[in-house]
């Protein structure tokens, strides 16, 4: 099965700490957790490593979110929305499944 969600789309948390923020989607780690901009951030107490040139500190990192707590967002509707495949000229294509329209 094709992965409904691709890297730069825009999504919104359905569940979690964040619930309800959105942002675009940086990263996908094995079609199961999904990095986004900005969204589940942690501190990282990093140690330095002078061999390497290597600043330690505390630092801000975004952790992966599993692509179940996610659910891409519409951009004509403003709201959450699930992803559907159509073939047009022998081409897959995803479209939203509550207005059939192309994402």
């Amino acid at each position: 099965m094709a992965n409904k969600i691709k890297k730069n789309d825009i999504v919104i948390i359905i569940s979690g700490k964040n619930k309800g923020k959105n942002g675009k989607i940086n990263k996908i780690i094995s079609k199961k957790k999904v990095i986004i901009k900005n969204i589940n951030l942690f501190k990282k107490h990093q140690k330095s490593i002078p061999s390497i040139n290597k600043i330690g500190g505390i630092l801000k990192k975004e952790f992966p979110i599993h692509i179940s707590n996610i659910s891409i967002l519409n951009k004509y509707t403003k709201k959450k929305d699930k992803v559907k495949f159509i073939y047009i000229k022998k081409k897959k294509k995803r479209l939203y499944k509550s207005n059939n329209k192309i994402i």
